[in-house]
């Protein structure tokens, strides 16, 4: 009976490395927090194109800033993260009906966005920060168009979101679920 060398090396040669899968299982996860009704309800995020991108960019900010200096496995790990939430934005916006001649002038605008999101929110979270400084980001940003919006207490789940990822192992967090805290607005904060 002859053998199938030729397949199994194949797949051997075309397996996803480890890194890359545990970055890719990551993507999931994240996106289901960043969907949370209270988000949206109590804590008044628009539910819109623009209010999701920006607490799925924040979710993302927070992952990527805890695997950053990890080591390769989770610096990998973290690019095709990355890599995988422009993939979704890519996919995002052609369900959306965008045309193929706009997707790549609007994901590198969003791109460019993600990147000043990440950059913002690592230097609003960052020790040294001037007080007030995260609220503001949030303000400008997810609640861009709103008046008196509940921005501290977006703020304040970000800082205990960065705080446990800190005290999470990056192999806890690379072997899921991700321990995200529990959104509080309003009365329940």
């Amino acid at each position: 009976m002859p053998q199938d060398h030729g397949g199994k090396m194949f797949q051997r040669l075309f397996r996803e490395r480890p890194a890359a899968t545990a970055g890719r299982a990551l993507y999931q996860p994240l996106i289901a927090q960043a969907r949370e009704p209270a988000f949206y309800l109590d804590g008044r995020v628009p539910d819109t194109a623009t209010g999701r991108f920006e607490l799925y960019s924040l979710h993302l900010a927070l992952v990527v800033r805890r695997l950053r200096g990890a080591g390769p496995f989770a610096a990998e790990a973290s690019q095709v993260l990355f890599d995988t939430f422009l993939s979704g934005l890519d996919d995002g916006l052609r369900e959306l009906g965008v045309g193929d001649l706009t997707v790549p002038k609007t994901m590198r605008r969003l791109a460019e966005a993600l990147y000043g999101r990440l950059k913002g929110l690592d230097a609003a979270l960052a020790s040294d920060a001037e007080p007030g400084a995260l609220e503001a980001l949030l303000g400008r940003t997810v609640y861009a168009a709103q008046e008196d919006p509940p921005a501290e207490a977006l703020a304040r789940y970000a800082r205990d979101a960065s705080a446990i990822l800190a005290g999470t192992s990056v192999d806890a967090i690379l072997e899921q679920p991700i321990p995200w805290p529990e959104p509080r607005f309003g009365a329940s904060a």
